[in-house]
């Protein structure tokens, strides 16, 4: 596809309709990806019953089987993204994602349900990278807060809906047979819940199909086919500003990925149903959740248009210090009313890191090695996350506070995580303020 700016001509952006028509399908395609990637947390027990699973394998399955080609095919991807047809690419891992998903809910094994969910991995890896090029080249760069803060606010989203399906399937559970489908055979409800949650999905591979991109911008003309090789290059030169940068981020997605242990950590210190947890989390986060993300959003495009640059970082630094106090001390808390709201109360600050973390990134990025440098920010981001988030919180149980002290363990990754981070933001943001101040840094 042609590129702008490169002419030497302004930029023409699309028409603001067509601009947030993609920005809605891409959110809505975001959503549909969380909301499949989620589930299988709310399933656990129903799934370890019927394939005689162990904890340990349903662990591989949360983590590793999604994560290793979720985190990591994203950054070929990334660099397809920056020479191909992106609605397409979004549309074939559309497709991909939503087929695993229901074929998860066909597997008779844990081999078969391991591939199922590396499938569903290959296909959200191709999501992210493709929609950040994309809502680049649709709107200038003061412009950008609101629309990626939507799109991001798909992440608390998909995780309410997947919350609030869940527990309908858990309920549904306890007052139900099983059903026998045509071809198909008997199925138990947790099989339902990955039918329902996949199949629907493949009415969107059609717009996207058939919707045209916006153009690429380039603000010269040597940007427009640069490899894997330049992307490396520079991310090196200049690895203390993206090393402090992602820091931020990192902690964000081991806290989110850590907290997937708060079901069982109210169950095991409340005696909390895991349905009575995933309905009250889903109502909360349904609300909270996109009102923080679009509150950050407008907040980062308001002071980006009034001169200040470095908003979206600085949003980024508020969002971490809100998010760390109630993070450690929620699950601590003896009352669980209080520990539930308290914990609650971090995802704020979550919601505000994740609104403007690309929104930062695309500030100061070469364009022509846009999707390829988001692919590799999302790949560190979710390796940090799925890797450190989920297992620590286990190892930990394990090797010192033992089963019933979840809390005590949950409670120690965002203090692990989050203090150094804090005390590292002030070098962060002086970073992130040159990098802006340079124009080589995006050569």
């Amino acid at each position: 596809m042609k590129n702008q700016a490169s002419a030497g001509h302004p930029p023409q952006f699309p028409a603001p309709s067509r601009a947030w028509l993609l920005v809605s399908l891409l959110t809505v395609a975001y959503v549909v990806s969380f909301v499949d990637r989620y589930i299988l947390s709310l399933l656990i027990d129903p799934i370890k019953a019927d394939l005689g699973l162990s904890d340990f394998q349903i662990g591989i399955l949360l983590g590793p089987a999604f994560g290793i080609f979720y985190a990591t095919i994203g950054l070929p991807l990334g660099y397809l993204a920056d020479r191909s047809r992106r609605t397409w690419i979004v549309a074939a891992g559309i497709a991909v994602w939503t087929l695993a998903t229901a074929a998860s809910g066909l597997a008779r094994s844990f081999a078969q349900m391991f591939l199922a969910r590396l499938s569903v991995g290959i296909g959200e890896a191709a999501l992210s990278p493709c929609a950040m090029s994309l809502i680049a080249d649709s709107f200038p760069e003061d412009r950008r807060g609101k629309p990626i803060a939507l799109y991001s606010s798909a992440l608390s989203l998909g995780a309410a809906l997947a919350a609030l399906l869940g527990a309908a399937v858990l309920t549904w559970t306890n007052t139900t047979e099983n059903l026998a489908l045509p071809l198909i055979g008997e199925l138990t409800p947790w099989r339902i819940a990955f039918l329902i949650a996949g199949l629907p999905g493949l009415i969107l591979v059609v717009p996207f199909l058939l919707m045209g991109e916006p153009p690429r911008i380039s603000s010269s003309a040597n940007r427009s086919h640069r490899h894997l090789g330049h992307m490396f290059s520079h991310v090196s030169r200049h690895g203390l500003t993206y090393g402090c940068f992602v820091s931020i981020f990192c902690y964000m997605t081991i806290v989110a990925y850590s907290q997937g242990w708060l079901a069982v950590m109210f169950d095991r210190t409340f005696g909390w149903p895991v349905e009575v947890f995933a309905l009250y989390d889903g109502l909360l986060l349904i609300v909270i959740g996109p009102l923080s993300v679009m509150f950050a959003g407008w907040l980062s495009d308001y002071y980006s248009e009034r001169g200040a640059a470095d908003a979206p970082m600085r949003i980024a630094i508020l969002g971490l210090f809100i998010s760390v106090p109630p993070a450690v001390i929620g699950p601590l808390l003896s009352n669980d009313i209080a520990a539930f709201l308290v914990v609650s109360a971090a995802t704020i600050g979550a919601a505000f890191i994740s609104a403007v973390g690309i929104t930062a990134l695309l500030k100061i990025i070469p364009s022509g090695i846009r999707a390829q440098i988001i692919a590799l920010y999302y790949m560190t981001i979710s390796l940090a996350g799925l890797f450190l988030g989920p297992s620590l919180v286990g190892l930990l149980n394990d090797m010192v506070f033992g089963v019933d002290g979840v809390r005590y363990s949950v409670a120690a990754i965002p203090l692990i995580f989050g203090l150094p981070v804090m005390l590292l933001s002030p070098l962060t943001l002086k970073l992130y303020r040159r990098a802006l101040e340079d124009p080589a840094f995006r050569d």
